[in-house]
């Protein structure tokens, strides 16, 4: 039985290290240059793709940038310097193209990461970062898998998002140990 999990998790990296390689770097550094000019990031997702955004504000946030989740009770009002990343592999969840198309309205620049570039978000955004995998409604796209759903896609988005972590530490000459004077310190 045990031999069976080992196989499926060597079929996950696989896929992952696949799918990783499809990324393109230009659209990478295109995010990268939102956060970087932009004077706060609001991020959304929804399911498992919000957690993988959830965790993509930690590191931010444990660089120093002002980050917020949006949804969360306090995050604040978006401005016109601000940007608005989203995690969607689809790129049409409603209430997410809804918060884009108010960022938009407001002057914000937004950003998606997703399988779906031509997407009503994708249609919206400043920076698209398209990502290999399939969203939760189908197993199509370009890469074929063994996992359910979008489970691909979210986690080529964590590896990815934090693969723009390490190039902004790189960026603002931070190590890890820099970053922990901002770490949770309550639990």
């Amino acid at each position: 039985m045990s031999q069976k999990i080992f196989q499926h998790a060597a079929d996950i990296a696989k896929e992952i290290s696949a799918s990783v390689q499809q990324i393109n770097a230009d659209q990478i550094e295109e995010l990268i240059t939102r956060i970087v000019q932009s004077d706060a990031i609001f991020l959304a997702g929804g399911g498992r793709s919000g957690l993988m955004i959830r965790a993509f504000a930690m590191r931010l946030m444990q660089m120093g940038y002002k980050v917020h989740v949006v949804g969360d009770t306090v995050t604040p009002a978006i401005g016109a310097r601000d940007l608005l990343l989203i995690g969607s592999g689809s790129g049409e969840t409603q209430s997410l193209v809804s918060m884009a198309q108010k960022a938009k309205g407001i002057g914000s620049a937004v950003a998606v990461v997703t399988v779906n570039p031509e997407s009503r978000i994708g249609k919206l955004s400043d920076a698209i970062v398209r990502l290999p995998g399939t969203t939760k409604e189908q197993n199509q796209g370009s890469l074929v898998t063994v996992q359910p759903m979008a489970s691909l896609f979210e986690q080529t988005m964590l590896i990815a998002l934090d693969a723009v972590i390490l190039r902004l530490m790189e960026m603002k000459e931070l190590h890890s140990e820099n970053m922990f004077g901002l770490h949770a310190n309550l639990e």
